[in-house]
C-alpha cells in the first residue's frame, strides 16, 4: 500500500488506514510505502519539480521494497508530489500489478478539484493539453507550480502512463468514474468501489439539537456560503476543522452565538459529534472526488445530511436520507435547515434512512469483497500486458 501524505491530514489518510486495517483483519500481509510532504520544506524548487515529474529515488526504494516482500499487488492512493507516477513503473519492472485509487481529479486537472473561481470547472477535461490550468494559476495560485503539475500530467500522457502503467483504477463513485472517462482514462480499467468505515461506528441518537460541519475550512468546501446562511439562523452550528479560511470562521463565531468553532477534536470525538447532530452539513462548491468520507460517517451514525445538488452527493442523497440545496446558494441552504428543524418527525425518519444507506452501500465486509475483486482484476490485466510497453516505460 503506497501513499504520499499531505501536510494537513485529511480523508485520504483515513481511507488508507481503514483499508490497511481491513486487509490485515482478513489475514493479509500488508507492507506500506509512505512519504510525507513535510520533507518538501527542505527541498529547492527544481528538486521538487524533478521529483514531481519523475522520482528516481522512489523507483529505487520501491524496487528494493518489492524485492524484499514480493507482494502480489501494489495499491497506490496518492503519488503527488514526492512519489510521482514513476512508482508505477518500478512496480511493473519487478513484475507486480498496479492499482490506483482515484481520491481526487489529479490525473485530469491541475488543481485536482475541477474547481475554479468558486464553481466547478471542466475547461481542461478531455483537452489535449492543460495550458488553461497554467494560465489561470490553478495550483496554489502560482504559474510556476501550475506549470510543474501540468508538465507532469502532460509527460505521463505522452508516455502512456495512465493507459499502460496502471492495471486497475478505483473510482469512488459512478460520478467520478464518468469524469475520468471524459478526461481520457481507459473506461475498461475503472471500477467503482466507494469508501467505507472500519471499524464501523454505532448509530447515534441525534439528540444534540445542533447541525455540524466537519472538514477543511477552504473555499471549495463552501465555507462562505455556510457562514452566510447562518447569519439568519438561530440553529446551533458546530464547525470542526482548520484551514485557510479559519479567520472567517473565527470572526463569524465571535459575532454569532449560534456558531461554535471546535479545533483539535480527536477522531473518535468527531464521530460522537456527528452522531449527536440533527444533521450534518457539507456545502462543498466543488464536485468532491467521491461521496466524501464525512457523509459516509454521518450515514453510519444515522445522521441525515444537507449537501449541494451536484457531483456524487446528488447521486446518493435522495430526500429520504438527507436533502440537497443549490450549490453556493446560502438562502437555499438556510431554507433547507429551517424546513428540517420544523419537522421533527421527518428528521426521525431520515435518521433511519441514513443508516439504511450505510448498510446498503458502505459496510466494511462488502467493501472487502469488492477490493479483492479489484486486485484479481488487476492481476489478470497485468498478466495480459504487452511486455514491450512495460520495458519502455521502465527504461524511460
Amino acid at each position: 500500500m503506497a501513499h504520499n501524505f499531505y501536510k494537513l491530514a485529511g480523508g485520504e489518510d483515513q481511507c488508507v488506514a481503514a483499508e490497511v486495517a481491513l486487509l490485515r483483519a482478513h489475514g493479509h500481509e500488508v507492507t506500506q510505502y509512505c512519504l510525507s510532504n513535510d520533507s518538501i520544506d527542505d527541498m529547492g524548487r527544481l528538486q521538487l519539480a524533478s521529483r514531481t515529474i519523475w522520482s528516481r529515488q522512489t523507483i529505487a526504494e520501491m524496487r528494493q521494497l518489492i524485492r524484499s516482500h514480493r507482494p502480489q499487488v501494489v495499491h497506490f492512493h496518492n503519488t503527488f508530489p514526492l512519489m510521482s507516477p514513476a512508482a508505477y513503473y518500478a512496480a511493473h519492472a519487478e513484475g507486480v500489478p498496479v492499482v490506483q485509487t482515484l481520491h481526487n481529479f489529479r490525473l485530469v486537472c491541475v488543481n485536482a478539484l475541477l474547481f475554479r473561481d468558486g464553481k466547478p470547472c471542466e475547461d481542461c477535461l478531455g483537452k489535449a493539453t492543460l495550458w488553461r490550468g497554467v494560465a489561470h494559476n490553478c495550483y496554489r495560485h502560482s504559474t510556476a507550480a501550475s506549470a510543474t503539475v501540468a508538465t507532469m500530467l502532460g509527460a505521463h500522457r505522452m508516455l502512456g502512463t495512465w493507459r499502460h502503467a496502471v492495471d486497475a483504477y478505483v473510482a469512488l463513485s459512478a460520478f467520478s468514474r464518468r469524469k475520468f472517462i471524459e478526461g481520457g482514462l481507459p473506461a475498461e480499467k475503472i471500477v467503482v468501489k466507494p469508501n467505507f468505515l472500519f471499524p464501523e461506528p454505532r448509530v447515534g441518537v441525534g439528540d444534540g439539537g445542533y447541525a455540524v460541519y466537519v472538514g477543511r475550512l477552504s473555499e471549495e468546501k463552501g465555507i462562505q456560503a455556510l457562514l452566510e446562511a447562518w447569519q439568519g439562523l438561530e440553529v446551533p452550528l458546530k464547525i470542526v476543522g482548520d484551514g485557510p479560511l479559519d479567520g472567517l470562521v473565527r470572526e463569524a463565531a465571535a459575532r454569532n452565538a449560534a456558531i461554535d468553532w471546535l479545533r483539535g477534536v480527536a477522531h473518535e470525538d468527531v464521530y460522537e459529534l456527528i452522531g449527536g447532530a440533527a444533521a450534518l452539513i457539507l456545502p462543498s462548491q466543488c464536485y468532491e472526488g467521491a461521496l466524501p468520507r464525512v457523509v459516509i460517517e454521518a450515514f453510519a451514525k444515522g445522521t441525515p445530511v444537507i449537501v449541494p445538488r451536484h457531483g456524487a452527493m446528488a447521486d446518493i442523497v435522495d430526500g429520504h436520507n438527507g436533502v440537497c440545496f443549490a450549490s453556493g446558494d446560502a438562502d437555499d441552504l438556510a431554507a433547507c435547515v429551517r424546513s428540517l428543524w420544523s419537522e421533527a418527525s421527518v428528521l426521525t425518519e431520515m435518521r433511519r434512512a441514513a443508516r439504511e444507506t450505510f448498510d446498503r452501500y458502505f459496510t466494511a465486509e462488502a467493501n472487502y469483497h469488492a477490493l479483492m475483486a479489484v486486485y484479481a482484476r488487476a492481476i489478470d490485466q497485468y498478466a495480459g500486458h504487452d511486455l514491450s510497453e512495460i520495458e519502455a516505460g521502465s527504461a524511460a
